[in-house]
C-alpha cells in the first residue's frame, strides 16, 4: 500500500504563506524583488534543504550503527538554475564535511554513499530532473 504526505498551506496576504506539516510550521516568501517582504523560506531553496536534510538523516542514523566518531557534520548544496522559465535546477552539488579527530574516511564514504545510492529519496528525485555531484571533505578549513 501507497503511503501519501500531506501538507496545508495557507496564504497570508501578499505573497507569504504558512505551510503546516507533522513537524510543525514554516513561512514562505518571495523576496522584495519578487513583490514580497523576505520574511520567509524560498521554495526552490526549500528543495535544497530537503535534500541536505534527507540525506543528513540517513548519515546521522549511520554514524552510531557503522561506529564512527564524529564531532560534527555538515552538508552545503548548491543548485545551479537553467536560465530559461521555468528555472529548474540542472546541477546540483552536494558537499559532505565531517569533522573530528578520529574519523574514518573509508567507512564515511561508505555512509555518504548508501545515502547517495540507496536510502535518500529525496536525492533520487533530484536525480531525475538534475546533474547531482557528490563532494566528501574531512576537517575541510573553512
Amino acid at each position: 500500500m501507497s503511503k501519501t504526505n500531506h501538507v496545508k498551506t495557507k496564504w497570508l496576504g501578499k505573497m507569504r504563506f504558512e505551510s503546516t506539516n507533522p513537524g510543525g510550521n514554516l513561512f514562505i516568501d518571495a523576496g522584495p524583488e519578487n513583490g514580497g517582504d523576505g520574511n520567509g523560506y524560498r521554495p526552490k531553496m526549500l528543495m535544497l534543504s530537503a535534500l541536505a536534510g534527507c540525506s543528513g538523516l540517513d548519515i546521522a542514523h549511520l554514524i552510531p550503527k557503522m561506529k564512527l566518531q564524529v564531532a560534527d557534520f555538515s552538508i552545503d548544496v548548491d543548485g545551479e538554475l537553467t536560465d530559461t522559465d521555468p528555472a529548474t535546477y540542472q546541477k546540483v552539488v552536494i558537499s559532505y564535511k565531517f569533522y573530528g579527530d578520529n574519523l574514518e574516511p573509508e567507512k564515511l564514504k561508505r555512509a555518504v554513499n548508501l545515502s547517495v545510492d540507496k536510502y535518500c529519496g529525496v536525492l533520487e528525485m533530484f536525480r531525475k530532473f538534475a546533474e547531482v555531484e557528490i563532494e566528501i571533505l574531512f576537517n575541510p578549513q573553512g
